[in-house]
Parts: C-alpha cells; structure tokens; sequence
C-alpha cells in the first residue's frame, strides 16, 4: 500500500543548508579526514615529502650501449638469442645504420609523450647495456669510448652529479638491481656532502660580516671573501632529493635478461615503450592463445587502427589496457603515491603503467622488475584476466577483420564492469572495500557511448556519503577542486556562463524526464539571471518564460516550486524598466496568478507570494492606490452615516461643480430639498479614477466580511494589478499559516503607505461633520458672490439650509482631496493607477524570503537516490524497519481476525459499552482508527483524540484558520496501515493534515500541509435544505482525496504530485451531502441534497464521467456506500428510515429496508453486511443485511436513560470501526437547541 506525504519536503525542516546540513556534513568530512590520515602507513609518510614535490619530466637522455656483432665479455648468450632493439633486426642493415635507427625509434616512442623534449633542461636516463658488461659491484655502469674499442666505467655518483635531482632512471641490463642498491647508497653520500658544505657556508659567512665590521677597508680581501661570504650568506641552500629519485630497473641484482628468440632483446623497453604490442605478442605465446587458433606472431603486426583512435581495434586495445593498468595502480598504490606516479606527468604516468606489465611478463621469464620508488607486487592481479579477455575476444575476430568478413565488433569491456560496479553499489558498503572499478567508470566518461549510464552509476555512487567522494577525487587529477574553486571564485562567472550560452542550454533540457534535472535547470536559470539583466534579455530572445511557464504543472512539487522561483528572479532582473519588459512581468505574474495560486503543495504558494513581491515593490504607486480604493470601500463616508438626510448617493466629479454653482447661500432652496436630497461623493479622487474597476475592489472586501459597497455597480474587471492584488489577498488568508504571514507581509507593507493618508482623512471628516451639526459662522462671502452691483449689502441673519450644508461640504471635501498629495517625507500617494514602474529600478530590498533554494542546496548536497521511493531498501536493523514490520504484522493479524468474526457475526448483538465520555463541546463528526483504538473527534474549530480502551483522551486542539467562525465537517486517517496521518477539512473549504495528531511522546501535533480543497467555485444557487460543509473521501491505495461540498462538482486531488486531477461535474444544482469511493480508482458515488444519488466512473472523460442517477429518495441522503466485499452493491441511508440497496448494473433499487422514522445519521460497515442508524428518538439500531435482501435483522436497540436536558437533541452520528475484531459501534448526540449551556455532548462505544 502506498504511503502519501513521506516525501523530503514532508518529513525535513525547509531551511537553508547553513542551518540543516551544514553542521554535520562538516563534522563527518572532518571525522572522514581524520581517518584518511590516521590510517596512514609508513609508506605514505616516507612519500610525504615526494608528493609535495611536483614531478614534471621536461627531458629525455637516451643511453644506447650497443655493439652489434660483439658480445660482452661477462655474458653468454644462447643460439638462437633475441636479437630485436625496438622491434628492429640490427642484422638487416650496417651495424652503424642499424645503432642509429635503433635510436631514432626509441627516440619516436618518448616523443610521444613530450614531443618538445630537446627543449626542456631537466632529464630522464635511459640506458640500454645490452652491448657492454654487467654493471659493477662498486656502483659503476658501462659504456663505450668514442671509437667503440674500450668499456669506461662510469659512476652512478658522477650521473647523479650530471642529473641532478629528482630524475628518473631506466635500467635495462642485466643484474640492473644492483645499480639501484649503489644509487642509494651515492644518495646517501651526496646528501652529507652537502649538508657538509652548507655548515661551512654558514660558518664562512658568520666569519665574514665579523671581519668586515672590523676592517671595512681592506678591500682586496675583503671583496674576495665577500664572494664567499655572498654565497655564504643565503644559507637556504636547496638540498637535491635523491632519494625521491624514480628507478625503474628490467631485473634484479642476480638475474639475466631473457633470451627468448621470440622476444625482443630490450623487452624491458618494450614494455615501457610499447605496451601493446608486447602484450599480444606474449599472449600470443602462452598456452591460453590455443584458444583463439590460426593466430600467429605475423599477424599481431596486421592489426589495423591507430593507438590514439579508440574507434578502432588497436586503439581500443590501448584504451582498456590503459584502464586496466590504471586500476590496478590506484587499487595498489597508497593514494598520495598514486597522485604522484599516475597523475601529475603524463610520461612518469605511462612509464609506472607499463611497469606493471613488464613486471607481469619478466616474472614469466624468472626475471623480477625493481623499483624505486618500491611499489607492491601486482603481476597476480585479478584484472590481468580482464586484459586476457579482451585480448581473447580482441584476437578472436582478427581474421574475420582482415578478410574483411565483418567490421570490428567492439569488445564489452566497459558494459561488463560497468555491471561490476552496479553490483557493488547494490551490495556495497562504507566498511567493506572501495570498489576497484571506479577509475574505469569515471574513463568510460569520455566515451560517448557509455556516458549517461557511467553518469547514473556515479551520481549513485557519490551520494553514499563524503568518503565516496574522496575516493573519487583520488582518482582524477590531484588538486583537481582548484578548478572549480576558481571558477566559483570567479565575480564574472554569470558573464561567462551567459557567453557560454548556459541559458539556450537550460532551456533545451527543461523537458528531460529525471525531475532533479528539471528541478536544478530552473534554480540555475534562476541564480543566473537574478538582477543580471543581460542574462535576462539572452532568456526573454528565447522565450524563457513560455518555457517555464510549461514547469508550473509538473508532477513534482519541487520542480514547480523552483520554476516559480526562476520566473520571480526573471521579473526582478530588470535595470531598466520598458514598456515590453513591463508587458512580459505582467504576462509571467498573470500566468502565475491563474495556474499556481491554489497549489496543493504549500511550498508552491510560498516561492509564489516570493515572486509576486517584486511585482508590488516594482509597481508600488499601483498597488497603494488599490489599497486607497478599497480601504474607503470598507466603511461608508461619514457625510453619509452622520447626515439628517437619507437616500444619499455617490455623484461624480463633474456633478460636483452643479452643487457649487446651483446652491449658494442667497437662494432659498428648501423646497427643492424634500425632492432633492443631499448627494454623496466620492470619497476620494482615486476611487474616481478606478472606473470600472469597481468589481475587483468589491471582491477582496466582500471576502473580509465588508458588505458597504453592496450599492455599487458591479463592473468588469480591468487593470492587471486589480487581479494581482485580489490574489494577494487571497494569500492573505491560506489555510497555511507560512504562506498567509508571507502574503500578509506584503499587503501590510503597502497598506502601511496609505496610514498617514487615512489619518489625516479621518481629522478631514471630523471637520465636515462639526460642518454639517453646527450652524455657520454669520458670513456675507456669499452675498458678494451674488451681488451684481459691487456695493455691499448688509449683513444677514445666519440660515441653516439644504444648500448650505451642500455648499460647504463640497468645498470641504474638495480641499481634503488635495491632502494625499502633500509631502510628508513620504512617497506621495498616486491619484491614479499608472501602467509604468517606478522609476528607480535599482535592485529592491525583499519584503519576504523563502528557504527553498537553499534547501534545494543542502537536498542537492545530501545522498540523492535515483530509485523509485517504493523500491529504496532500508535497513533491516533500524528502528524504524523495525517499528513498520510490527505494525505491518500487527495489521496483517487484525484482518485475519476480524475476517473470521466477520463470518460469525450473524447471531451477535451490539449491547455491551466499553467506552463512554463528554465532550468540552457538541461534537460535529466522529471517526474510527481501522488498527488503532482511537476515536476522531471533531468539536467546531478543534479536533480531539480519545483512546476508547484505555479511556484517555488523547489530544485537543485547535485546527483554525485564518477565517472566523469555521467548523470542522469531516475527518480522514491518512496512511492508516503506517504512521497514520490526520486530515481535518473545515466548512470554507481549506484542508489541513496533521502528523503526530495524537501528542506521542508529549509533543503537540504538527501541521504538515495544508491547501484550498474548494477555492474559486460557482456555489449552488438552488436553495437546499441541509449545507454540508465539505465533503471527502480519502482513497488509500491510488492517494486520491475526492472533496464536494455546497458547490456542483466533484475536486479530485493527487496527494503523490500534490495537484488537482480533474473536476468532475454533478449535474445538480444542489449541494453534495455525503460521497464515497470504491478504493481503487474507479467508480464513485455521490448523494445530493435533492435525494438524487449519482455514480461516476472516473477513467472516463470529465462530461462523460457520470454513468448513472438514482431518483427515488424524497428525503435527505444521510450517507452512501460502496461495498468492498461487493463491487456491484450500493446502500444509501435516507433521513425517513429507509435503507435501499442498489446494484450498480440496474437503474432501480432492489430492496428497501424500512427502519425507525426520523433519523439522524447512517453508518454502513464498509467490508461487512451491518449497518447502524440511531434515530432521532436516540434509539441506536444495528442491522445486518441478508444476501436475499428480502428482510432485514435487528442486530440490537439500545436506548439510554437520557438527561431531561437533552431530550432535544437533533443530531446524532455513528462510525463503524473497519478492521476490529469485534463490530463496534461509535455513536455521539450534541445538544443543539439545549436551553442550558453547560450541557456537553456524550460519546459512547458498544461492542
């Protein structure tokens, strides 16, 4: 069974990685550190101070000793003897052509590795004695004069004196060994010696600044000793490092090369110089080449291809052969010995790779390779048998090729231990050994053809924790981070990432199907074009928006979360504002107004109102002047509420000059005033201004109990900011409290603007008021406005009329609404509602943030499985496994349980209670835990949670919104075979899902999401007799939540996306009282408020999707069911007693069951045939259903001894418990109507 709302943005904290993950990913890199340290052997601290030093091969000295024709005094050769140098028979040509060739071949071979070696200063030794005699016990090598006629010893103490240090040295000759015990021992001798001469530099500099502080002007001697004492006196003389001297020597110092005739005379350097070659030539000669018959020594030469084209059969021979012996190193080596021999040259890397082969070979012939540095034995490791199959398959389709038969088959080297690797990964741990593929996994990156699958592996791999991410580093180029470092260190890092057309890039993956991807796109887009206006034009040329905008209806919640984010930072990134970039803000904030405002996921809502936050602060002259409109729209002008006169009503602006000029003080008017009466105006020049605007303002006030402007015109709707601020305060009140105070912060902030501005209205209408109650000042103004002659008149006596207080209230109000516009180091306040910006489109300071993106950080930085949920394995020793098997068998227990009592519960009653209790409150809804023995119980506003065995209560709390006045309608158990989750659905509409709803340990319970269930609906228009709040059903197995209510249809949510399915219609202008499901996603039935039942198949259309209507109840639906046990059998319960039973094939009941009249709640057991239906008498009944359906069997009448007080009870409720052993029945009466308050509602349970 599946479980719902046990994703990570369910079960962690969203919080940024600072906060969350920081601390103990630092604390496990610093343990893991620790340990990478405290487990080194003595090996790594003897190559310590070697890594530090960067090898770098800058030249090559080659050292061919060869005299063809004559043979060295010391050594006896057999006959035949190999006879090849560098693949190349000196006995073909002159031996002077031959010495010369021989050279210049070998010479070929380390150019390709440093082809500017004539360039470089710095030296690898190569010597070939194969013509001269054996090294000397003193410590001497061989070689010849000029003419060729004599054998001069040379000293390992003078070469290295030549070399200088660090170098490297190849010896190939015979009892080579020896030469690399006398090189450490001239080591030795060349180190004290300069230890020696810096001591006597030192002292001879001490000596000189004495003396020539004594003596400044003795100057012959003085400057001669100052030559001494110039050198003397840097006395950080660099010691040459012999020791870390690199040696790699064909045998050791008793042994004698080969003289296979097979094989080359240097087959040493073959082995260093040309790997594959000698590799197929000595496989070719070892039994295991019967194998793969017809091949010969000949055709090895015919191989076609080219060593650095891996499209080819020679090339991909050199491209495994390098992953093998790649392998082996790194799984051999110490890890800071492997960095310094394999990754920091390429030519010391190459020569140590094809080491390990030459030492594989010679150990076939009783020839031991040596070297020093000294490396561990690997001629027995198990990935040679990888190189002699793919040598193998490799040969085996040679002919084939030659003949051209077929193509080159490519061998399944990499397919192969690709799979090795994905075993380990399943079967791998952190304790056992790491696993020996990975250099070949992360070379198999170059490869096309095997990348996306060596890119999943990896990504596997990497997200087992910090040490696998060591261990991967260890293999690639050491201090390889630095690069990344410096490009996140970068300041023009988004110029860069913008030249490098990162945007086009994002963009074209946006569709990819592995939502990680989709997700870190949208938050790259985001982070690049964030107030980089640059980055946001290079989006808006590739219609950036248009793309995202597809993202907002992604099945992954977080996908959708971070596309909101992009397209917030994408309105933000504007410098310079624009009539197009003001229309594309507009179309983005619209777009996500309309698609995500009702998002089930509340982080969707949250990186919402986060987006929507720059629209406000951008267009903020807009968004006050809506504030202006619709804080006058709350409360009537206080001319009107104040005034003696009635029937007022608002005029406009150009009416207002008729007022002044039509009544003045010198006119008697109060005859027009009965017909006439006073008009009231506007109460300010914006509200003017709105036109046929009215309609939006009209509808955020409405929504916050406001009815004052139930006079006013219902208009269309206009501005875009209208609809943008409507949804803001449809945010305000979210049944999320993070997204409602996120919102909330933003209409606060522009509601502040308009403070002063109504501070001072309100001192403005106190003025108009003391105008209208007392009489005016005496005051002849108006008699010299209307006397023709220019003389004046007397004065006259003061006169209170219609058109007095007309005339003066207008010019009143007329001054007032030039307040708004007085500065008072304020931004002054709009008239109008204006289409442009602000003009200062500098970077604007948040009102609010989320922590999504940083938590999308820490969620990228933890370990990421890229299994299904349904498939990850856990541990089978946690606790957590531990806590889930118990629960799964004590469930798989009950079912057996109840399954076999369900089969004997013919002749049992319902008359023995073992749990009674009262309420703080009436109850409204009741529920049964199918496993648990807890009780649901809803009470107005809050929720609480009995334990009807032990008979404690639980938890009471409250599950309010942001809405006065709200009660809960309906409960559901979420997960209730796991850890059970609660969801509580109240009668506006809002859902919320509880975890930990029963205070385990003592911990209150925890909101784990909550979202709008029914929000921007037409409302039934038909009145009903009964309202049934909201509506649900929860359908465990497909994680649907079906919800109805006083609306006409049928809301379908996905809990696993977190988005609304479909919208299926009733087709009745009623409310929807009571719905149920079959459980697997297919048929649905609901009871309207019309009597009328109607079933639904869901897999059909949406207009389609109703397949059937029953019209035979004339009284309220109570309830319906759809039998599990029975997937054609429908039983509804109506208020007047009657129970019908249905099949679902047939357009007519097929039974009636007539029970007591006048009930009050029905309850049907969803997986037995017993219902249970207290009536209004409170006479509790419980009945079971014959099969025949021709009578039906009272299982029990149970009436209490009720108190006097709630004889009047009208309302009662039952629950059937689903897996009990025992049917028991849950019913409560509340006291609605009681005369005396402090009556409480009862609960009792009956088994």
């Amino acid at each position: 069974m599946p479980i719902a709302f046990n994703k990570q943005r369910h079960i962690t904290n969203i919080e940024g990685i600072n906060r969350l993950t920081q601390s103990w990913r630092m604390k496990e890199r610093v343990i893991n550190n620790f340990l990478l340290f405290k487990t080194s052997t003595a090996a790594r601290k003897i190559h310590k101070q070697m890594f530090l030093l960067q090898m770098k091969t800058v030249s090559v000295a080659l050292v061919l000793c060869l005299n063809f024709g004559v043979d060295p005094p010391d050594i006896v050769k057999t006959q035949p003897c190999a006879r090849l140098e560098s693949w190349i028979d000196p006995s073909a040509v002159s031996p002077s052509k031959a010495l010369e060739i021989i050279g210049a071949s070998l010479q070929k071979q380390y150019e390709r590795w440093q082809p500017r070696l004539k360039k470089l200063k710095n030296y690898v030794h190569h010597y070939n004695g194969h013509g001269v005699p054996k090294p000397t016990s003193n410590g001497e090598i061989r070689v010849f004069n000029r003419t060729y006629t004599q054998y001069i010893p040379l000293p390992m103490y003078d070469l290295q004196t030549w070399m200088g240090a660090p170098s490297i040295y190849v010896y190939d000759c015979s009892n080579a060994g020896s030469i690399v015990d006398s090189f450490k021992q001239f080591a030795k001798q060349h180190e004290k010696e300069y230890e020696n001469e810096k001591q006597n530099r030192t002292s001879n500099a001490n000596s000189t600044n004495n003396g020539g502080q004594q003596n400044i002007g003795s100057g012959g001697g003085v400057g001669g000793v100052g030559g001494v004492g110039g050198i003397g006196g840097n006395c950080n003389i660099t010691m040459p490092s012999y020791k870390n001297c690199i040696q790699l020597a064909a045998c050791a110092a008793n042994q004698i090369l080969p003289m296979n005739p097979d094989l080359p005379a240097d087959i040493f350097t073959s082995c260093l110089t040309t790997p594959i070659k000698i590799a197929l030539h000595w496989f070719v000669m070892q039994n295991t080449s019967k194998l793969v018959p017809k091949i010969s020594l000949d055709l090895i030469d015919k191989i076609p291809g080219q060593l650095s084209d891996r499209r080819t059969m020679l090339g991909e021979l050199n491209w495994i052969f390098t992953a093998i012996t790649d392998t082996i190193a790194w799984n051999t080596l110490p890890r800071d010995l492997f960095q310094k021999l394999c990754r920091q040259d390429l030519l010391v890397a190459s020569l140590f790779r094809n080491f390990l082969l030459a030492e594989r070979i010679l150990r076939s012939y009783d020839c031991t390779p040596v070297s020093c540095l000294r490396l561990p034995s690997t001629y027995q490791h198990p990935m040679w048998q990888a190189w002699d199959l793919a040598l193998d398959l490799c040969l085996s389709q040679l002919t084939f090729v030659l003949n051209n038969d077929h193509e080159f088959i490519h061998l399944p080297f990499y397919e192969e231990h690709l799979t090795a690797f994905e075993v380990w990964l399943t079967l791998g741990s952190k304790t056992r050994i790491p696993p020996e593929q990975l250099p070949i996994v992360l070379q198999v990156l170059l490869s096309e053809a095997h990348r996306l699958r060596a890119l999943k592996l990896l990504g596997k791999f990497l997200n087992l924790g910090p040490w696998t991410v060591n261990l991967a580093l260890s293999v690639v180029r050491d201090n390889g981070h630095k690069y990344f470092l410096s490009v996140l260190q970068d300041t023009t890092m988004a110029k860069a990432a913008l030249q490098g057309s990162l945007v086009s890039i994002c963009l074209e993956q946006l569709n990819d199907s592995e939502p990680m991807l989709r997700m870190w796109l949208c938050l790259c887009l985001g982070r690049l074009w964030n107030n980089y206006d640059k980055a946001r034009w290079c989006g808006v040329r590739d219609i950036a928006h248009e793309k995202l905008s597809q993202l907002l209806n992604d099945p992954i919640p977080e996908v959708r979360t971070a596309c909101v984010f992009a397209l917030g930072t994408f309105i933000n990134s504007v410098q310079k504002r624009s009539e197009h970039a003001n229309n594309i803000d507009q179309i983005i904030a619209m777009t996500l107004i309309n698609t995500v405002t009702h998002d089930m996921s509340y982080l969707v809502r949250k990186e919402l109102v986060v987006a929507l936050q720059w629209m406000v602060l951008h267009y903020e002259n807009s968004f006050v002047t809506l504030a202006i409109a619709e804080e006058n729209s709350r409360k009537d002008l206080i001319v009107e509420t104040l005034s003696p006169f009635s029937g007022m009503r608002r005029i406009s602006s150009r009416d207002r000059l008729k007022i002044g000029n039509n009544y003045t003080g010198g006119s008697d008017t109060s005859s027009d005033a009965g017909s006439d009466r006073l008009k009231r105006v506007s109460s300010s020049s914006s509200i003017s201004s709105l036109g046929n605007n009215w309609e939006f303002v009209k509808k955020p006030c409405e929504s916050l109990g406001h009815s004052s402007l139930g006079n006013l015109p219902s208009l269309s709707y206009g501005s875009v900011y209208m609809k943008l601020w409507h949804g803001l305060c449809v945010l305000d009140n979210d049944p999320h409290p993070g997204v409602a105070n996120m919102s909330q912060k933003i209409t606060t902030h522009i509601r502040n603007q308009i403070k002063d501005y109504t501070i001072q209205k309100e001192v403005n209408d106190t003025k108009i008021l003391s105008i209208l109650l007392v009489p005016p000042s005496p005051s002849n103004r108006t008699n010299y406005l209307n006397n023709k002659n220019d003389s004046p008149s007397p004065p006259q006596p003061p006169q209170t009329t219609a058109s007095t207080l007309h005339s003066t209230a207008a010019d009143i109000l007329r001054t007032t609404r030039m307040l708004p516009q007085i500065n008072r180091g304020r931004k002054p306040i709009p008239n109008t509602i204006t289409e442009e910006a602000d003009e200062a489109a500098c970077n604007k300071t948040p009102l609010t943030t989320s922590q999504f993106v940083d938590w999308s950080c820490a969620q990228f930085a933890q370990p990421v499985s890229f299994d299904n949920d349904n498939n990850k394995q856990m541990d089978v020793e946690s606790r957590s496994h531990n806590e889930r098997e118990w629960r799964y068998l004590r469930n798989k227990t009950l079912r057996i349980d109840a399954s076999e009592e369900q089969q004997r519960c013919t002749n049992s009653k319902i008359d023995c209670q073992v749990f009674h209790t009262r309420c703080p409150q009436q109850p409204e809804v009741i529920k049964f835990h199918p496993f648990d023995t807890h009780i649901a119980v809803a009470v107005k506003d809050y929720f609480a949670i009995w334990d009807w065995n032990s008979g404690n209560k639980l938890t009471y709390y409250p599950s309010r919104g942001n809405k006065l006045n709200t009660k809960i309608t309906t409960i559901q158990y979420i997960n209730s075979h796991d850890i059970s989750l609660l969801m509580t659905g109240s009668d506006d509409g809002s859902i919320r899902v509880w975890k930990n709803y029963y205070n385990t340990f003592g911990r209150e319970p925890m909101l784990l999401t909550a979202w709008q269930g029914l929000s921007d609906l037409q409302p039934v228009s038909k009145a009903s007799i009964a309202s049934a709040g909201l509506v649900t059903s929860w359908e465990q197995k497909t994680l649907t939540l079906a919800v109805t209510g006083d609306v006409r249809i049928v809301r379908l949510w996905d809990a696993e996306t977190e988005l609304r399915k479909q919208d299926l219609p009733t087709g009745a202008d009623c409310c929807s009282i009571c719905l149920d499901t079959d459980g697997t996603g297919s048929l649905m039935v609901v009871g309207c408020g019309d009597g009328s039942v109607r079933l639904f198949d869901r897999r059909l259309a949406q207009n389609e999707s109703r397949i059937m209507t029953w019209h035979e109840h004339n009284t309220l639906v109570l309830d319906i069911n759809l039998q599990t046990n029975n997937s054609t059998r429908l039983i509804t319960g109506l208020s007047s007693g009657d129970v019908r039973i249905f099949d679902l094939r047939k357009n007519s009941s097929l039974n009636v069951i007539h029970t007591t009249p006048g009930l009050s709640a029905f309850c049907v057991h969803p997986t037995t045939n017993i219902f249970a239906c207290p009536s209004k008498a409170l006479e509790i009944i419980g009945a079971s259903l014959q099969k025949q359906y021709e009578r039906w069997q009272p299982r029990a009448r149970y009436k209490h001894s009720l108190d006097s007080t709630v004889e009047k009870a009208k309302k009662l409720c039952t629950s059937l418990r689903r897996n009990a052993r025992e049917e028991r029945v849950l019913f409560h009466y509340n006291g609605h109507g009681v005369p005396k308050p402090t009556s409480n509602g009862e609960i009792w349970v009956f088994n």
